[in-house]
């Protein structure tokens, strides 16, 4: 057949046809500000989805609804498999929800907070508590050294 004979409405089937987004195997521990953001982000899917809705005719934009829906999905399901984690009261201990600050190497100063994965961007100052540094510095104290992709950073203070 010709590309000529293709109907239009099968391109816009095609791009309806959204994969799932991908869910995290690890626990889904969220501080109270990345519960907040989850929240937000399932009210603004719902949102989308009944503006979907109210287009009327679904076929007038398919993929629209396939997107509301699927972020729709995703975020009832981040919200209902939330566990909401505060960290313990030990002062100075590298934990999920604190911010720790450390010196590389090269004499380079950083400040990170461990969250969970949805609330994570390190450009904002904030990793996921499964990813290798946050890994290597849980538990850590103020003054220990921890190993991170070769090379060791200093713990220089923990809030």
């Amino acid at each position: 057949m010709a590309v000529a004979f293709t109907k239009e409405e099968d391109y816009e089937s095609q791009a309806a046809d959204l994969p799932d987004r991908p869910i995290s195997s690890h626990p889904n521990l969220v501080t109270a500000s990345g519960l907040a953001s989850i929240e937000a982000e399932l009210a603004a899917a719902r949102a989308a989805y009944q503006a979907a809705q109210a287009q009327g005719d679904v076929s007038a934009d398919r993929t629209a609804m396939a997107r509301a829906t699927r972020d729709l999905r995703y975020w009832s399901q981040r919200r209902a498999t939330a566990q909401l984690t505060e960290p313990e009261p030990e002062a100075g201990k590298v934990q999920f929800g604190r911010t720790v600050e450390i010196e590389r190497e090269d004499g380079r100063k950083q400040a990170f907070r461990i969250t969970g994965e949805d609330e994570a961007d390190p450009a904002k100052g904030t990793i996921f508590y499964a990813s290798p540094l946050a890994r290597a510095l849980l538990g850590k104290a103020v003054g220990d050294v921890a190993e991170v992709n070769g090379a060791e950073v200093e713990v220089m203070a923990v809030r």
